[in-house]
């Protein structure tokens, strides 16, 4: 991924410290290579973290990643569904106002 197609803080981060960057894409590269999940599982599983941490830029960013590598939007919304129970209905509720802010802009 280049520096310009990262979010702002992030693309900030890798332009004025490159090591620091290289360093922690090392690091995502070898946690995704650490166990049996394919790509496909790795998105849905990275978009349900950055539910859980509440995070609207990271929610974001892996909504663009996961449309642009074909996957349905259904199936990221019930990403959001899937936080109701466990994180609260407001949670759940932003979690999907943030999705949708790429699946309906993809349309």
């Amino acid at each position: 991924m280049a520096n310009q197609d990262l979010p702002s803080g992030a693309g900030k981060v890798a332009d004025d410290y490159p090591e620091v960057w290289r360093a922690f894409a090392s690091l995502g590269k070898a946690c995704a290579e650490a166990g049996p999940l394919d790509d496909r599982s790795r998105r849905l599983v990275k978009l349900a973290l950055a539910v859980g941490g509440g995070s609207e830029g990271a929610v974001h960013s892996h909504m663009r990643r996961a449309m642009d590598e074909g996957i349905e939007p259904e199936a990221l919304k019930q990403v959001a569904m899937l936080a109701i129970p466990t994180l609260g209905l407001p949670a759940g509720v932003a979690a999907l106002t943030w999705i949708e802010d790429i699946t309906d802009n993809r349309r």
